[in-house]
């Protein structure tokens, strides 16, 4: 139901985490993501945290999902001074091409504990149909 949009998404990702860089809107950051199916919903969940909600930006256009989320420094005291800092900083992005038998239009988000999880419901078009055949003459009816 998902196809990947960039094979060298990987690559970069084990790159910035060894250089230590940051994303930016030009050139975001990946964003780890599982998906599958529960049911008659496919499910995306994606792992952002310290970003609030009203920091993650979601857009569908035709079948093109982008979920953008930016993490900011953390305000610290001006007589503070930075010891250690892993936690990468800067923007995120994730592109995920979706299937036509999803209904794109019905999709809800809910964000907790740092993982944004969507739900797409699988279209009605796309669930089995029984299909009936009739009397004599064979006519065939689609039920559904």
């Amino acid at each position: 139901m998902l196809m990947r949009t960039d094979p060298f998404r990987e690559i970069d990702r084990l790159t910035q985490q060894l250089l230590g860089t940051s994303g930016t809107w030009s050139r975001p950051s990946a964003m780890p993501m599982d998906a599958y199916r529960e049911g008659d919903e496919y499910v995306i969940a994606l792992d952002v945290p310290g970003v609030t909600s009203e920091a993650i930006d979601i857009d569908v256009e035709r079948n093109m999902l982008t979920v953008k989320a930016e993490r900011r420094p953390v305000a610290k005291a001006d007589d503070g001074q930075m010891e250690l800092s892993e936690r990468p900083l800067g923007v995120f992005s994730r592109q995920v091409v979706l299937a036509d038998t999803l209904d794109t239009e019905h999709i809800t988000a809910d964000y907790e504990a740092g993982v944004l999880t969507l739900r797409i419901p699988i279209a009605e078009r796309a669930k089995p149909r029984k299909i009936t055949i009739g009397g004599e003459s064979g006519r065939k009816e689609i039920s559904g």
